[in-house]
């Protein structure tokens, strides 16, 4: 890489080098600036999806407690169903009571309860239909957490790459120029270490929001998982007392 070379020359006066970071992407080679482009990019559509997550998440298990709080209210299911049919439901509980309770209608609508097989046979459909919701649902909410992943398990290794050959071009430099001096080597050194830095800059907060949100994710398919097993054993006892 051709390197204006600011150092003392053989009686000469020594030139002040530029190592700002703007200086430092301009004076990168084409490659060192393609590896900091793509962790710059990486990093803004990172955060992007960080602030997606921290919005979607929170809002979800806010929601997930106002719906446990009215399910467990005492209050009418149907009505309940009736209202969230409505206004269509916004969060994955939901999603989930209004398709097992939208099988319910359906089957009792069209006469399929009938004796103990037509009960024994609902009872396998909504809980086919809770699962198939449950899935869905954090699958939707899992979205883009692989590309967080990745970039907290990539960008380092980019970064380091970006940093091998920023000091490639240091020692070429050097032996270009026959010059040892720290003005030779810092630019090439600094632009190296600089893509190092980006590369951090990309994967730390990438792993940071992918295990929260994962821990955040798996406590909520958790309580999924927890709701549709007592909501199919509180129809499996209406089923009951109404097959005796």
């Amino acid at each position: 890489m051709d390197r204006t070379v600011s150092a003392a020359q053989l009686g000469g006066s020594s030139v002040a080098t530029d190592l700002s970071l703007w200086a430092l992407f301009l004076q990168a080679d084409w490659i060192v600036k393609a590896v900091m482009l793509m962790l710059i990019l990486a990093s803004f559509w990172s955060w992007a999806i960080i602030f997606d997550k921290l919005i979607k998440i929170r809002r979800t298990i806010i929601d997930t407690d106002k719906f446990e709080n009215d399910f467990w209210s005492g209050g009418s299911l149907d009505a309940l169903y009736d209202r969230l049919s409505m206004a269509g439901p916004q969060h994955p509980m939901a999603v989930l009571f209004v398709a097992a309770m939208r099988e319910w209608r359906r089957s009792t609508e069209r006469g399929l309860v009938r004796g103990t097989k037509g009960l024994g046979s609902l009872q396998v459909r909504i809980n086919q239909v809770m699962r198939v919701s449950i899935d869905r649902e954090m699958e939707r909410l899992e979205r883009y957490l692989g590309f967080l992943a990745s970039v907290g398990s990539v960008s380092p290794f980019v970064g380091l790459f970006g940093t091998v050959w920023g000091i490639m071009n240091s020692f070429h430099a050097i032996a270009s120029s026959k010059n040892t001096s720290l003005a030779v080597v810092a630019p090439g050194i600094a632009e190296a270490l600089f893509a190092t830095a980006l590369g951090l800059l990309a994967a730390i907060p990438a792993v940071m929001a992918y295990n929260k949100f994962s821990n955040d994710l798996g406590r909520l398919n958790v309580r999924l998982e927890g709701f549709a097993g007592e909501f199919s054993a509180l129809m499996s006892r209406q089923l009951d007392e109404e097959a005796a």
